[in-house]
């Protein structure tokens, strides 16, 4: 039967993995996490993440065997694990654990987007869209409903009998609820349009007033209902906050319930990559004001992504629970490393563009890591490396492992 073949091909998989996670260097780089996160560092931690998987398999071993489409989900996820461990762990951890994404039901903010597809690779996942404005007015804002949450019990049930009977005697497998992210403008700009959501900042501030409300509201509504529920994820099974660790002495809070777990046991990340090119007291108005209270439900904060931030830590900086601050490649390592200080996590993005040139430049590489980690050291600012968003390699993985090699080589000096 192929479910018994698919089964046995798992279950090997998931020894040689359950081998790994026994390694006493997991509960090494589980501590070394922990310190960074809670502002004690014994040296800056290094992540990779978002990869592009596509063009990581040239010996065949990401090549996925099983038929059955649920359990090539499990063959993809071990695979790479293992992967990633041989080739660039980095401060990885690998856990012994299998998790089962609860099926919950979201209705959604009540909206389709309306996109044109415009360049990419056939091959990877990663594309250039075009988004068509759909919230022109305040009729189209009346279509923005609060999301309707349900848990299909029986299914989340059906998804950990089949785990449970694929990993038994090997791997713990455990339910997984939602891990809230706070995208506000993300959804935004693809409801409505860069270039649209931009103008309208200007032309009709009013208008993007009541726009935000609107969502808002929804987000609200949805959380809401995810914690009322007990649908939000188990804090100790989130290990991960926008591509960093996530390991803290501070979470869960104290009387933790993991049936019942409770926004302020749970880190959360937020991000506004739209107003890279929004001044300060607009970033202020059209974001931070809204999504304040929702960081003060939260344990712990990560803030920001792609977008430069170095010259707005002053705003940034009054989050409430807010410890880790996302410094791209377009900041300003020295006026970051000063305005962030002793008091949040300096988390580094650097750039992924220096692997997918022509060739591999790894001066380049070395003196970005350098001169970021050097301003860290000189405000004593905690600091982490978080490779991320990696679109190319040009199909020559040995760049992102000889990277990998490089950013440990910085965070050891």
């Amino acid at each position: 039967m192929p479910y018994q073949d698919d089964k046995a091909v798992l279950r090997e998989l998931a020894r040689e993995v359950a081998e790994i996670s026994a390694l006493p260097v997991q509960e090494e780089k589980r501590a070394l996490w922990r310190g960074l996160n809670g502002l004690r560092p014994r040296r800056p931690m290094v992540m990779i993440d978002q990869i592009c998987w596509n063009e990581m398999d040239r010996d065949g071993s990401l090549a996925l065997r099983c038929e059955d489409e649920e359990l090539r989900r499990y063959e993809a996820e071990l695979r790479q694990t293992l992967f990633q461990w041989e080739h660039f762990p980095v401060d990885m951890v690998v856990e012994p654990l299998i998790t089962v994404q609860k099926a919950i039901n979201n209705g959604g903010y009540g909206l389709c987007k309306r996109e044109e597809i415009l360049a990419g690779d056939l091959r990877g996942s990663v594309v250039s869209r075009k988004y068509i404005d759909i919230l022109k007015n305040d009729d189209d804002l009346e279509n923005i409903t609060v999301p309707s949450v349900s848990h299909d019990t029986a299914e989340t049930a059906r998804r950990l009998d089949v785990a449970r009977d694929l990993f038994d005697g090997i791997m713990e497998v455990r339910p997984m609820g939602s891990a809230p992210f706070m995208q506000l403008w993300d959804p935004i700009t693809e409801y409505k349009g860069v270039e649209s959501a931009l103008y309208a900042l200007a032309d009709d501030p009013e208008f993007v007033h009541r726009m935000v409300s609107r969502m808002m509201r929804s987000f609200t509504g949805m959380l809401d209902q995810l914690e009322e529920q007990g649908l939000l994820c188990d804090a100790r099974l989130q290990k991960l906050i926008h591509c960093t660790g996530a390991y803290a002495d501070e979470l869960p809070a104290p009387e933790y319930e993991p049936g019942k777990p409770r926004c302020k046991d749970l880190w959360i990340a937020g991000l506004a990559q739209m107003f890279s090119n929004v001044s300060a007291g607009m970033h202020q108005d059209f974001e931070l004001d809204y999504v304040r209270p929702i960081f003060a439900r939260f344990g712990l904060v990560y803030y920001g992504c792609c977008d430069p931030l170095d010259r707005k830590l002053d705003i940034v900086a009054k989050i409430p629970n807010l410890r880790k601050v996302s410094m791209s490649p377009w900041t300003h390592a020295e006026r970051g490393a000063e305005g962030l200080g002793r008091k949040f996590v300096f988390s580094s993005k650097p750039n992924p563009a220096f692997l997918a040139g022509v060739s591999f430049n790894e001066d380049a590489v070395k003196n970005e890591l350098a001169n970021i980690r050097e301003a860290c050291d000189r405000h004593g600012c905690p600091l982490e490396f978080i490779l991320k968003d990696i679109s190319t390699v040009k199909y020559e993985p040995a760049r992102l492992f000889r990277w990998a090699e490089i950013a440990m080589e910085a965070a050891l000096s």
